[in-house]
């Protein structure tokens, strides 16, 4: 498996994790204040998918110059 097809797996996945913390987030937040590492827990997921995304983003410029 080459690069581009295990970080765009990654980003998948990523994105079912942080989808998820802040469900739980919103879910706690039902019950009174959460704990401060309910609260920051979708940031890293968020960091990886920005930092991800931007590679994916990238890349269609990169293989075009490439092949020019």
């Amino acid at each position: 498996m080459d690069w581009s097809k295990w970080i765009r797996q990654a980003h998948r996945w990523l994105s079912i994790i942080f989808t998820a913390t802040v469900v739980a987030n919103f879910a706690t937040m039902a019950f009174g204040q959460p704990p401060a590492w309910v609260v920051y827990s979708p940031l890293p997921p968020l960091f990886l998918l920005l930092f991800s995304g931007l590679y994916m983003f990238v890349l269609p410029c990169v293989a075009k110059r490439e092949t020019a």
